[in-house]
């Protein structure tokens, strides 16, 4: 599914696959502060080095796999920048983090194409580092799109971006700009030139926005034109930013970082519309929402569909009995389990609210709905929640319906409703189903 993708690609550094990280910095102050963030904030492996000698024996280990650098500019014995370029010779990104600054130095760090160059001369400097590497990690999840039919021109954005982690796609025209968005789901950003033989930059950028909001893509117009008024007209025609070349590097690295930010804190906002607070499953709305879109597009292609609604059995005993703290654990835990269970499919799964949970399969019939429900009733069945000086377990029941034809929504978990209503009055922790009811009276 589109937005579970969605998800996945904004989602935090996982700690599980720890990311390795090497630190050359010589005040101890200084990396003992920033060794205790990276691995904290980021949940990243630290291996840190006071010197140019402990660097090279850091890098001169053939499995070192670091992801990321930040190397301070001038060690005792590296006065001139040695350290820096020793990380660079090993292929390791590089973020700068110096407390000498002008222009020379400022043009010895740009021409050796690092990721990014942090200050130590204000009171957010440590911040500002710590968002620099974060910002380069994620950036490797982004792809960008570079729209430009002079390859040297092309060349320079594409190894700007490059070095700034992004994945990126390269078009040479406006046709094989809107090519490369149909073969690339995601590209989040376009960087457009203005003068191309096909179609402008302008033209290409009102295309896009016939197809993908601004809050989904994000879109920069950059060219090497006179005409003032140009920036208007791109903006005006829906690009999010614009760039007269020639361009300072570290403007164009700024503005392309805004944008991906206001991606990412667009995306937060409908993780968070679309997420059930207590167990972080999609929520009955989002459910609503998407649900008819699946039920459709299975029914267009003449593929099966089924529906389930899971309760937990005796909840509000559960509730009355040991107070609504354990309740939520307990709804944790199912959640948990259900979401270990489906994780990687393309069934959507969803908290309705209360202890009831729904599950729309895609692909799958009442017959197959039903068996898969019946290896997560026994599976929920294997929960342990500690509850003071004891373990509870639960049961659940489970309504499935199958999808047949073209309904109101409604009526398909009115279906399953019914079903589950039957599996209740049948025992509990039980599965009923349109199909299992086919089969008994058959019998």
């Amino acid at each position: 599914m589109a937005f579970q993708a969605d998800i996945m690609r904004d989602g935090p550094i996982s700690r599980r696959n720890s990311q390795r990280m090497l630190l050359v910095e010589d005040s101890r102050m200084f990396a003992s502060i920033l060794t205790h963030r990276f691995r904290t904030e980021l949940g990243l492996d630290v291996t840190h080095c006071a010197s140019l000698k402990a660097l090279n024996e850091a890098l001169s280990r053939d499995d070192h796999g670091f992801t990321i650098a930040v190397v301070d500019l001038n060690l005792p014995d590296s006065p001139r920048g040695e350290a820096l370029d020793a990380t660079i010779a090993h292929n390791v990104p590089v973020i700068v983090f110096t407390g000498y600054f002008d222009v020379s130095v400022r043009d010895r760090i740009m021409e050796r194409n690092v990721v990014d160059y942090v200050l130590k001369d204000n009171e957010f400097a440590l911040d500002n580092l710590v968002s620099s590497v974060r910002r380069a990690i994620s950036n490797r999840k982004t792809r960008v799109l570079v729209v430009d039919d002079l390859p040297s021109a092309r060349q320079v954005l594409v190894d700007l971006l490059a070095a700034q982690q992004f994945m990126i796609a390269e078009a040479c025209s406006g046709i094989e700009a809107l090519a490369a968005l149909s073969r690339h789901s995601d590209i989040e950003l376009v960087i457009t030139d203005h003068h191309m033989p096909d179609m402008d930059g302008y033209q290409l950028t009102r295309r896009i926005r016939k197809q993908y909001g601004s809050d989904r893509m994000r879109v920069i117009g950059i060219s090497s034109s006179s005409d003032r008024l140009l920036s208007a007209t791109f903006l005006k025609a829906g690009a999010n930013d614009f760039v007269y070349r020639p361009f300072v590097p570290e403007e164009l690295q700024c503005r392309i970082a805004h944008n991906i930010e206001t991606l990412m804190q667009m995306k937060h906002l409908r993780i968070a519309a679309a997420s059930d607070y207590l167990t972080g499953l999609y929520n009955r709305r989002y459910f609503y929402d998407q649900g008819p879109l699946l039920v459709n597009e299975c029914l267009r292609r003449s593929q099966p569909a089924a529906v389930a609604i899971l309760d937990i059995d005796n909840f509000k005993r559960l509730n009355d009995t040991y107070g609504h703290e354990i309740g939520d654990q307990v709804l944790k835990a199912v959640a948990d389990r259900l979401q270990a269970l489906f994780e990687g499919s393309d069934n959507l799964l969803s908290r309705l609210g209360g202890e009831e949970f729904a599950i729309l399969f895609t692909e799958m019939d009442s017959q197959a709905a039903t068996e898969l429900c019946d290896k997560v009733r026994t599976s929920l069945s294997g929960l342990k929640i500690p509850a003071d000086d004891e373990e509870l377990s639960v049961t659940v029941s489970i309504g499935v319906a199958e999808i047949a034809g073209y309904e109101t929504f409604e009526n398909y978990l009115n279906a399953a409703d019914q079903f589950l209503y039957m599996a209740k009055h049948k025992g509990r922790n039980q599965v009923y189903s349109d199909a299992r009811m086919t089969l008994e009276a058959a019998q």
